[in-house]
Parts: structure tokens; C-alpha cells; sequence
């Protein structure tokens, strides 16, 4: 069987995830370089995973003609460029959320993906996670008729370092995009307008940066439907994830899955297993299955299931939200980017 040759740029916690997962999880592929501006994180990881090179910079990844494929994992400010370059090497690309910080950015990344003719998937993994899957699939199969109300709740156990968010652009960009995608993908239906409330009550210090920590968005569907997303930076509980979305037939809904399901029962109550404790935990199967998807896509010459537009989208609405918040007005995703075609 031939595998598809990949290359890595990014070997923090992200890079080295999916390195991991393709080489212990996806056969089709096999990774044969990893660069990191850090030289050490990418020698770390490859003498561990035992791939073959390692580098400082990607540029020899971009020049290896066997290098069919490149993995971005890293920092946002670099994501637009290296797709770029990437398509101008004639690489296929999987970029971690979000393309860009800057929307003309994103538009010239995927003019050059375009221009190229290469693949783009984009790094929204909660896309393949089982249960938002199904619960995508039974609305696709009109389970529960013409959906209605969508709701979706997103808590993190705990904010992310001050110094991330300096730079990631805000609740509504860094933390509510994944929501924002995961709207759009439950539905199968366009956010047309959104509302969005904010407060700083779990760190003033992220106030101090002129973010929130907690935050409520209302999106109208371009079908007529509502939906509510509701975020916080911190749940002493866990990494809360869930999600409804209710119809004229019946309603269809998320839990949060848990490493077990034995509930004690005792004089002092009811107790089972907590929460998954953050991403990498809660979202394991769903990462493999997203870099699944992409090798799929490379070898059957498919359209990737996240393209470059459903990487663009979120971004407009975290745009839109940022602004409606500022603003205490509702905002249009074309207020944003008049040539956004919903």
C-alpha cells in the first residue's frame, strides 16, 4: 500500500498530537518531517516517533518533492502564509483553526489554494467527534423535521495564559469559533445575523486585555431558526461540551461522554466519573478521525469535508460577534464581508 508522505510544521501540543496519530493510528500515511521554529521541540518529537528529519524552518519541507502533504500546527500570525507557500509547492494542506486573524489574509490563502488546485481541510475537529456527528446525520436525515432552536454550551475548566490572550483575538475568535462551526454544521443551515453579550466575571485581568471570559450569542438562520451559545473560560467541573438542537418532531441531544458510566449510590448521595478534563481527552477519537478523513480525501481525490470557506465562515462571525458585543446592536455577517455569499 503506498502511504502519503507528510510533513509537519508546528511540533508543539498540537503538532505532536496528530504526529502521534498518524503514526500509530493512520497507515495510509506515514510522516517523514517535521519542522518547528524551536529545534529541539521537532528533534524531541522525531527521535521519539521516529521520523526521519527534522528542521527549523519548513522551507525544506516545501522543496522535498516527496512530500505530498503538509500538517500547519502552528502559531495562528503564520497560518495564511504557509498555505500559501504550501499550494505554491503543490502540497496538499490541513491547517489548525483559524486560517487567519485577518479576513483579505484568508482570502488570499484560499485564492492560492485555488490557483493551485491542491486540497484544504481545516482543523475544526468537533466535526468528528461520534456524537456530534450522529446528531449531525439525524438532522441531515430529518429525524426531527425542520430544526427549530439550536442551543450549544462551551466551558473550558479554566482560562487559557494571559499571554495567549494577547494574541489569539478574543473569546469570540480563539474559543466561540469552534461553536460557531459546530452551529453551521448541525444545522447544515447559514447564520445569517448574530447578537452576542459579554462579561468579565471569572479573571479581570482578561478585561484588562479588553476581552471577556463569558459570553452569550444569538445567531438567526438564514432558515428562519434560532440559536444560543453560551461560553466560559472557566468550569470548575471540566471541559463542559453539549449541544440540542430541537425541531417540529423531536429534539436531538449532546451529552458529555465521561470514561465510564458506574454511578455510586450511597448515604451521601450519587456520584460517577467527572468530566473529561480538556480537549485532548475529551476529543481523542474525534482528532483521529479528522486526520483519517483528510488521507482519505488526498487518496480518493475528494473535496475534504472542512474546506477553506467552512474555515472562513467562523471567522466572520467571530467578527460579527466581536462587533455586536462593542456595539449592543445585532450585526450581519455581511456587515463584515459584503461578499460573503450565505
Amino acid at each position: 500500500m503506498e502511504r502519503i508522505r507528510i510533513g509537519i510544521i508546528g511540533a508543539g501540543r498540537i503538532g505532536r498530537l496528530h504526529a502521534e496519530n498518524l503514526t500509530y493510528y493512520i497507515p495510509e500515511a506515514t510522516v517523514v518531517a517535521i519542522a518547528d521554529v524551536a529545534p529541539q521541540a521537532a528533534e524531541e518529537c522525531a527521535h521519539d516517533l521516529e521520523i526521519p528529519r527534522a528542521f527549523e524552518g519548513p522551507t525544506p519541507i516545501f522543496e522535498d518533492r516527496n512530500v505530498e502533504a503538509v500538517l500547519i500546527c502552528s502559531s495562528t500570525d503564520t497560518h495564511a502564509s504557509l498555505i500559501e507557500q504550501a499550494a505554491e509547492a503543490g502540497k496538499h494542506i490541513f491547517c489548525e483553526k483559524p486560517i487567519a486573524l485577518d479576513i483579505p489574509a484568508i482570502d488570499r490563502s484560499l485564492a492560492a489554494v485555488e490557483r493551485a488546485g491542491v486540497l484544504l481541510q481545516i482543523g475544526f475537529n468537533r466535526r468528528f467527534d461520534p456524537n456530534f456527528r450522529r446528531a449531525h446525520e439525524l438532522v441531515a436525515a430529518g429525524k426531527i423535521g425542520k430544526p427549530h432552536v439550536l442551543r450549544i454550551t462551551s466551558r473550558d475548566p479554566e482560562p487559557p495564559p494571559l499571554e495567549y490572550v494577547k494574541v489569539s483575538g478574543g473569546l469570540f475568535l480563539d474559543m466561540m469559533i469552534h461553536d460557531f462551526d459546530m452551529a453551521r454544521y448541525l444545522m447544515a443551515d447559514e447564520v445569517e445575523e448574530v447578537y452576542a453579550a459579554g462579561a468579565v466575571l471569572v479573571d479581570p485581568r482578561i478585561g484588562d486585555l479588553g476581552d471577556v471570559d463569558t459570553a452569550a450569542v444569538t445567531l438567526r438562520f438564514r432558515s428562519g431558526a434560532i440559536g444560543v451559545i453560551d461560553n466560559s473560560r472557566r468550569a470548575i467541573y471540566g471541559y463542559d461540551q453539549r449541544a440540542e438542537v430541537f425541531g417540529e418532531k423531536g429534539t436531538i441531544t449532546v451529552s458529555n461522554p465521561k470514561s465510564n458510566t458506574a454511578v455510586l449510590s450511597d448515604s451521601s448521595g450519587d456520584s460517577g466519573p467527572p468530566l473529561y478534563h480538556f480537549f485532548t481527552d475529551r476529543y481523542t477519537e474525534a482528532y483521529i478521525a479528522e486526520m483519517a478523513a483528510f488521507i482519505g480525501s488526498i487518496k480518493g481525490g475528494k473535496t475534504p469535508p472542512v474546506t477553506g470557506r467552512d474555515g472562513k465562515i467562523p471567522v466572520v462571525m467571530g467578527y460579527a460577534a466581536k462587533r455586536s458585543y462593542e456595539e449592543h446592536r445585532p450585526v450581519r455577517l455581511t456587515e463584515i464581508d459584503p461578499g460573503l455569499a450565505l
